[in-house]
């Protein structure tokens, strides 16, 4: 019993109190605005170009040299960390205030301006909970914070989700309403009092920084202008060959991230040219905490990246097609909402918990290999499951193993990524190491659909579950020759 007290300890708590104000934002960035969107008459098009917002999450480690390396003007009694959260909560709340009186259906740039401004406040947001998780708690409490963290993040989720659209259907949306979607956002923005509560009664982590005080907005607007000059050239290029040919896609999405990611650092080498920045300030922000990390793990860290990238490669590649398989199997939206949406959740919860227990009894590289063993065969229920006749218990057991063991998996790796951040670069490494984490996968995953269309979906799930075996692999050799190093 005394290992289980120590998820009841003040710091886990709080700590799932700042994963509820992570979780809470992304749903009303993305789905639960979809929602909104297609009520006001906004085309579907339209409605799925919102989903550039997301770039704010993937590219999120730009700006992440920015949190790291240097202070606010004001909140200093607060600390680094603490100031720079508590700024990012109440722009949260400004920003789902502000996107809560728009009208789409009159005005459709306000909403899409004050919805990105959003994102890029909750991305601020995650790289500051994640460095003050890390910073705030030793290794070995890394489990039980981990755990709590991934609680908060999916109950906020189910609130964002299905209670913001609980409260939709309660305030009346049979006929569009601006009113209706109004309390809805500013209702959400009240719960983001819950991660300000545990920002403010919170120590600051006892950490020594080297702060500067000085030209924020420079390289602010430095990064700010990379980041732009590459979501408009990624949204210009055009893909020119046939969808069908996945390898062709596949490979043309790879050059077009390169070709952008090349057009953003020559926006960088030109402001700092033009004496705009410091180029120092920049190799500074960006190569110290590589170099950091290469310096302290030396030949394994390209084995350590790979296998970042790897580790939820069939979990994510496999979840993307869930809901659709769910469909075409056969089984109605309203079974699909209560046992994946709602019920899934607890389920995801209770695996976080056990995943986070487990690490913390039996160590780090333990659960991690733990976690990427029961992700990759929860992929084969579901090949069981598309060959099954249709059956509610199946499902419900499929989906309750499903997230259990995703749980599982992503509270052991959040407790890896963890151990490998460097206090001294904490935002700005943890930042580029979930970056490195769902790019592969979620690029893989865009072609799904087609894999399914050639195969059928037995053998699909299979062949996600076959490709966690080289992460199994990499776990096992990686634990021996480059443990952990703080």
């Amino acid at each position: 019993m005394k290992d289980i007290d120590i998820f009841f300890k003040e710091k886990p708590l709080k700590m799932i109190c700042l994963g509820f104000s992570s979780g809470l934002p992304i749903l009303l960035v993305f789905s639960t605005l979809s929602v909104w969107l297609i009520q006001a008459g906004i085309n579907r098009s339209t409605v799925t170009l919102f989903s550039w917002a997301g770039f704010a999450y993937a590219f999120k480690y730009l700006w992440s040299p920015l949190v790291d390396n240097y202070n606010l003007p004001f909140l200093k009694k607060l600390g680094h960390r603490k100031s720079w959260l508590l700024t990012s909560q109440i722009l949260i709340i400004i920003a789902l205030v502000l996107t809560a009186f728009t009208d789409p259906q009159n005005n459709l740039f306000f909403t899409a301006l004050f919805i990105s401004l959003l994102a890029f406040f909750s991305a601020t947001q995650d790289i500051l909970v994640d460095a003050f998780r890390i910073e705030s708690a030793p290794q070995s409490l890394q489990g039980p914070m981990s755990s709590m963290y991934i609680a908060g993040y999916r109950i906020a989720m189910l609130v964002a989700g299905a209670g913001s659209l609980w409260l939709a259907a309660l305030f009346g949306t049979e006929i569009y309403n601006q009113e209706v979607w109004k309390k809805v956002y500013l209702a959400m923005s009240s719960f983001m009092f819950i991660g300000i509560f545990a920002t403010i009664s919170s120590n600051e982590p006892k950490i020594k920084r080297n702060l500067k005080t000085k030209n924020h907005l420079q390289f602010l607007f430095a990064i700010f202008f990379s980041v732009v000059g590459f979501i408009f050239l990624y949204s210009i290029i055009d893909n020119p060959f046939d969808k069908k040919d996945i390898f062709l896609t596949f490979l043309f999405s790879i050059i077009r991230l390169i070709i952008c990611f090349i057009f953003a650092f020559l926006i960088i080498k030109f402001l700092i040219l033009i004496k705009f920045t410091s180029e120092e300030k920049i190799s500074k922000s960006y190569l110290g905490p590589i170099i950091n990390f290469v310096k302290r793990y030396g030949k394994f860290a390209f084995l350590i990246l790979l296998l970042i990238s790897l580790y939820r490669i069939a979990d994510v590649v496999m979840g993307v097609m869930a809901n659709i398989f769910y469909l075409e199997k056969g089984y109605k939206i309203s079974e699909i909402a209560t046992f994946s949406k709602f019920f899934g959740v607890f389920a995801t919860i209770i695996g976080g918990f056990i995943g986070g227990y487990f690490s913390f009894k039996f160590g780090t590289m333990r659960g991690l290999f733990f976690g990427a063993l029961v992700a990759a065969l929860s992929n084969l229920l579901f090949a069981w499951l598309a060959v099954s006749p249709i059956s509610i218990n199946f499902l419900v057991a499929v989906i309750t193993a499903d997230n259990i063991s995703s749980g599982f998996a992503g509270a052991a790796f959040v407790i890896y990524l963890s151990g490998l951040t460097s206090i001294k670069f904490t935002a700005t490494q943890y930042a580029l190491f979930s970056s490195i984490m769902l790019f592969l996968p979620k690029l893989i995953a865009g072609y799904a659909g087609s894999w399914v269309d050639v195969m059928g979906y037995a053998y699909f799930f299979s062949l996600t579950a076959l490709l966690g075996l080289p992460v199994l692999l990499l776990i096992f050799w990686i634990g021996k020759v480059a443990p952990i190093k703080n």
